[in-house]
């Protein structure tokens, strides 16, 4: 059987979600990866046959993403380009992590489309609404990479197709404990913004990993880093907690590994929003920005904060099990 994986390369959590899943597609078949974005930091331990720009959103260096670079670097004739030349009908199963390519050549040429991703499970009837209703990134969402069968990961499950997160066996495995620190990843906030508000907070050790530094720098009480997954993973499993976006694995990987949860959404990032009302109603805090009205609330949070409990099994390879039996029909079958 010949497996097609695409992932989305904004940012790194498809990139992550994808080290574990890979190798459960692997016992099924031949696997040819596909990665389209820009934004990504971490680099896959597998070959990659397919690198393309797709269509990638932007972060921006005040809390969320830069729509005008968004889409001044989007490239409309390469990305219908790359749509007709992926060669999806040489493929026995497509499975998209919220990537539009693969997702897109399958929509044209009549093939179907699996959605494996966080994206599919984040619309489903029963999850929180955000706060303010986003018309225009309900849209995007839903048209961004279509599908015909999907299959979610969330904070909870909720569906037969809804499951909770892929936690990497590299968190897994980790050794958990607790240095003292607070563990920061926000990329859509650059450092000078991180130094001035964080250092309002002088009680705390600060490990900040950023996507704007290019070498490691320590400014009293907080350290900066360039973006570094070992060195990321390490510091989270030491850290009291963890302050970070309202993306999908991080504060997924911080719940499972016990630690205390703070997020800041994006703004211009509709997904951010659903995510942060699913955390909310966990009793995740959130707060809108790092600007000085929010202080008292980290504050709070720093003295007072609780550690949610949740209970994320492995079942990743029963996942991708499950998939490959409802839809894979081996070619002496289709005649």
């Amino acid at each position: 059987m010949k497996i097609l994986y695409a992932i989305q390369g904004t940012g790194n959590g498809h990139l992550s979600r994808a080290v574990d899943i890979v190798p459960c597609l692997q016992q099924h078949g031949e696997v040819d990866l596909l990665i389209s974005g820009t934004q990504g930091d971490l680099k896959l331990p597998f070959p990659v046959k397919y690198e393309v720009r797709g269509l990638s959103f932007i972060f921006g260096k005040s809390g969320g993403v830069d729509l005008w670079k968004t889409f001044a670097k989007a490239n409309t004739r390469r990305l219908v380009k790359n749509i007709r030349k992926l060669p999806v009908q040489e493929y026995d199963l497509v499975i998209s992590d919220f990537e539009p390519v693969s997702s897109w050549a399958c929509y044209f040429r009549g093939k179907p489309c699996i959605a494996l991703s966080h994206q599919a499970a984040v619309q489903a009837p029963g999850y929180p609404a955000a706060e303010n209703v986003d018309r225009m990134g309900r849209l995007i969402l839903s048209q961004y990479a279509p599908a015909d069968y999907a299959y979610g990961f969330h904070f909870f499950p909720n569906d037969t197709n809804i499951n909770t997160p892929v936690i990497r066996q590299q968190v897994r495995r980790h050794a958990i404990t607790d240095a003292g620190h607070y563990t920061v990843y926000l990329p859509a906030y650059d450092d000078r913004k991180l130094l001035k508000r964080l250092a309002e907070f002088p009680e705390v050790v600060w490990d900040v990993f950023s996507k704007h530094n290019k070498k490691k720098m320590k400014r009293g009480n907080i350290t900066i880093q360039p973006i570094n997954g070992e060195a990321f993973t390490s510091s989270m499993a030491s850290s009291t907690g963890v302050l970070c976006g309202a993306g999908f694995e991080t504060p997924a990987e911080a719940l499972f590994l016990g630690k205390k949860l703070l997020v800041i959404p994006m703004k211009n990032q509709y997904e951010q929003q659903l995510n942060a009302a699913a955390l909310k109603s966990m009793g995740v805090p959130v707060v809108k920005s790092l600007k000085a009205e929010y202080a008292e609330t980290i504050k709070a949070w720093l003295k007072n904060g609780e550690r949610i409990p949740v209970d994320y099994p492995d079942h990743t390879q029963a996942i991708v099990d499950r998939i490959v039996k409802r839809h894979y029909v081996p070619k002496e079958e289709l005649k």
